[in-house]
């Protein structure tokens, strides 16, 4: 009897860790899969070459265009992560400037927050845990909305985010850079080889990009998957018990996951059914999705593995622009209320009228957007 259960024991341990040893094994090829996408990435910005990218920059000039689009292409696909890294290969490559380039990533930080607001709608089906739902989901969504209203001028006018990165990044470098693109040759151990190959298959940058970003999608979302079931795995239960115990603890929590994670859209998302439940308070949720937006800016450092001084130019004015958007908030008690008040007061619009949530999505992420890029065309 005693043998018999030592064998169970031990068939028990051999296949959790047969299925930790896949899950790490998975993680290795969707990290090669992320390095190939991203080098396949820049070889086809290098084929399609400035003259192809004219139309794309002359639109991106217009920083309007810039932050809608960014906020566009987030919200369908429902990944900051894919924006951001695509754009930091693209200022890596020279095909847009960093000064273009930061209303894109401004835009996307928006466009994320789509991802809580649909989980939120998860729960119409019974009113109070509707009401505190949406309530946890539009505090995301608020907030950055809140930031870009306040930085986003500031950006248009005075360059503050593209100064500030300029001035951080030639900290590490040693010398001051300027706001353009400069090129740079993409070389991951023999990753370039393969994706230089992979390029003169199809003969054409178009498709190379479109595949290349196919593969960065999917490569991202497998990644995010595989180290939530890792980090998370079955202690959700255990979950608001221990990370949001104070505020302190609580925004910790939401950099350091996110960062693991590389998603703000899935650690915001895992806040809500806590908060609908009423398992964890608004007050307690609100530090840990502002802890989420810093985290979320580890994608793009990760792309600086090129080592090129303008992608970490806009990976610096990612962090920053989040960094300055956390410290506005956590400087100011009033600020802080005022964010829970308004998502409080929209949750309980959205319980008792709901169609409200409906316009809300198609007004913020699709109706505003595509009219404010024709108009300014």
């Amino acid at each position: 009897m005693q043998k018999s259960k030592r064998l169970d024991l031990a068939f028990k341990f051999l296949g959790a860790n047969r299925r930790t040893i896949g899950k790490i094994t998975a993680f290795m090829l969707s990290l090669f899969l992320f390095l190939f996408a991203l080098n396949l990435m820049g070889d086809a910005f290098k084929h399609i070459g400035h003259d192809s990218f004219k139309s794309i920059i002359v639109a991106a000039s217009n920083p309007y265009i810039g932050l809608f689009t960014g906020l566009i292409i987030t919200a369908l696909i429902q990944s900051s992560s894919t924006t951001t890294t695509m754009v930091v290969t693209a200022v890596a490559t020279g095909s847009i400037s960093l000064s273009n380039a930061i209303p894109i990533i401004i835009g996307a930080n928006i466009g994320t927050t789509i991802t809580s607001m649909l989980v939120s709608i998860s729960f119409i089906g019974k009113q109070e845990e509707f009401k505190k739902a949406i309530s946890a989901g539009s505090a995301h969504n608020l907030f950055n909305l809140i930031i870009v209203l306040l930085l986003f001028p500031l950006e248009v006018k005075y360059s503050i985010l593209t100064n500030s990165a300029n001035y951080m990044t030639s900290l590490i470098y040693g010398e001051t850079i300027s706001g353009a693109g400069d090129t740079v040759t993409l070389e991951l151990m023999d990753i370039s080889q393969l994706s230089t190959t992979f390029t003169g298959l199809f003969g054409s940058g178009v498709v190379t990009l479109i595949i290349s970003f196919i593969l960065l999608f999917l490569s991202i979302k497998i990644i995010s998957k595989l180290i939530y079931q890792l980090i998370i795995g079955d202690a959700e239960s255990k979950f608001q018990n221990y990370f949001f115990k104070n505020n302190s603890k609580s925004f910790f929590w939401g950099t350091l996951l996110t960062a693991g994670i590389q998603s703000s859209s899935i650690t915001t998302s895992l806040v809500i059914p806590f908060v609908a439940n009423s398992k964890i308070s608004l007050n307690k949720a609100i530090p840990f999705i502002l802890g989420a937006n810093i985290g979320t800016t580890i994608t793009a450092f990760i792309v600086v593995i090129f080592k090129s001084q303008t992608a970490t130019n806009i990976a610096m004015a990612h962090l920053l622009f989040n960094i300055f958007g956390v410290l506005f908030f956590l400087s100011s008690p009033v600020l802080r209320l005022l964010l829970t008040a308004l998502s409080n007061w929209f949750g309980e619009v959205a319980s008792k009228y709901r169609i409200t949530i409906f316009l809300y999505l198609l007004l913020i992420f699709f109706v505003i957007p595509f009219l404010l890029i024709f108009l300014n065309q």
